[in-house]
C-alpha cells in the first residue's frame, strides 16, 4: 500500500510556505498532482509514484532530513530558549523547513556528535532507555585517573541523589592530571558523565561527546558544522528499531 500524504503538509515541508500560503498557490491554481491542476489542498497524494509540480516546475520532497551536528560550546539542544542560541540557529537554511530537532541533549557547554531530525520514531527509539543505545564520550577532567577510578565506573558509580549507574566502559587515554578518559555508557541521567566523575572525586573541564551506537563523529566536521547522515550512518541507527 502507498503511504499518502496530504499536499499541503507535502508542500510546506518541501519548503514552499504555511499551509495557508499554500492553500492560496491551490487555489490559483498553480499546483498540479499527475499533470493536472488540482483544487483541493487537502488532497492526500502518494509521496512515491505521483508527481507533484508548483508552476511547473516538480517538487522535490523527502519526509525525514538526518543531520549529524558537531555541537559547539555556548548553544543548548533545544528547540527554543528563551536565554541561549540553540542548537537549531545552526542549521543552514535550506533545511530550516524540516522542523528538526535535537535527539536528546548535550550539556551546553559540552561539544560532539548531536543528531539532528524530524523523524520522531526514530528519536524515540535512540532515546529509549530499554534500548540502551551506548554513547561515547571523551572525558578530560581536573583529576590523575588511577585503575581503581575506572575500576569503579565499570561497576557502576553512585550519583549524588543516591541512583547507582549501569556499568560503563572506561579507557584511560591519559592518567594527567589533567586525566583523560574514553567513556561509553547506556543510559542519558542529567549531567550523567559530569555527575559519575564527581562521585569518584573529580571535576570535569571538558567533554566531547564522540560517538552515538556504532555511529562516530566526523573528524572532518568542524564545530557548529554539520552534514547528511550516509546511508550506512542511517542504516546503524534504524537497527535500533
Amino acid at each position: 500500500m502507498k503511504k499518502t500524504m496530504r499536499l499541503d503538509k507535502l508542500l510546506a515541508a518541501a519548503g514552499y510556505g504555511s499551509r495557508k500560503e499554500i492553500k492560496s498557490m491551490v487555489r490559483e491554481g498553480l499546483v498540479s498532482v499527475n499533470g493536472s491542476p488540482v483544487n483541493d489542498s487537502a488532497l492526500h497524494v502518494a509521496t512515491e509514484g505521483d508527481s507533484v509540480t508548483v508552476n511547473g516546475s516538480p517538487v522535490s520532497f523527502r519526509e525525514f532530513i538526518y543531520l549529524m551536528l558537531n555541537k559547539p560550546a555556548g548553544c543548548v539542544s533545544a528547540t527554543f530558549d528563551n536565554r541561549d542560541n540553540t542548537v537549531l540557529e545552526l542549521v543552514p537554511e535550506n533545511y530550516r523547513h524540516y522542523e528538526l530537532f535535537p535527539v536528546g541533549r548535550l550539556d551546553k557547554d559540552t561539544e560532539g556528535l548531536l543528531l539532528l531530525t524530524n523523524d520522531g520514531k526514530l528519536a524515540h527509539e535512540l532515546l529509549a532507555p530499554k534500548k540502551h543505545v551506548p554513547k561515547t564520550y571523551f572525558v578530560r577532567v581536573d583529576k590523575m585517573v588511577e585503575d581503581q577510578h575506572l575500576k569503579h565506573l565499570a561497576k557502576g558509580v553512585i550519583l549524588d541523589d543516591g541512583y547507582k549507574t549501569k556499568p560503563a566502559v572506561a579507557k584511560l587515554l591519559a592518567a594527567g592530571p589533567p586525566g583523560e578518559v574514553a567513556l561509553t555508557i547506556v543510559e542519558g541521567k542529567f549531567h550523567q558523565v559530569k555527575r559519575m566523575f564527581k562521585a569518584l572525586g573529580m571535576n570535569v573541564i571538558y567533554l566531547q561527546r564522540t560517538a552515538m551506537g556504532r555511529v562516530p563523529l566526523d573528524p572532518a566536521l568542524s564545530l557548529g558544522m554539520m552534514r547528511e547522515l550516509t546511508p550506512e550512518e542511517l542504516k546503524e541507527f534504524k537497527k535500533t528499531l
